[in-house]
């Protein structure tokens, strides 16, 4: 009979990788505590130690817009400017039939 895997949640992954950042407790007692190997949430504690850096790159609490975001943005006020100009000459023709 096979067995299914786990899924865990990224927020226990997290609580589990922090506990093992602390070292407070033993991998071998973290793992038995949340019922996963050890080796799991060494791979979760280095995961975390590496992401870390990704949190303060962008500097205190900038979030920077990417160029495919700007563009986004260019193309939406083109088109905002071609509607009005179709506004404004579907109101002159009403205004000349009616």
């Amino acid at each position: 009979m096979a067995r299914t895997r786990k899924v865990h949640s990224a927020a226990f992954k997290a609580k589990v990788a922090l506990a093992a950042v602390k070292e407070r407790e033993t991998l071998s007692q973290l793992a038995s505590a949340h019922g996963i190997h050890p080796t799991q949430i060494h791979q979760w504690k280095k995961q975390l130690l590496e992401g870390a850096e990704g949190v303060f790159s962008n500097g205190p609490g900038a979030k920077r817009a990417t160029g495919e975001d700007e563009y986004s943005v260019k193309e939406l006020y083109e088109e905002i400017g071609r509607l009005k100009m179709q506004l404004e000459w579907l109101k002159k023709k009403a205004e000349r039939i009616g």
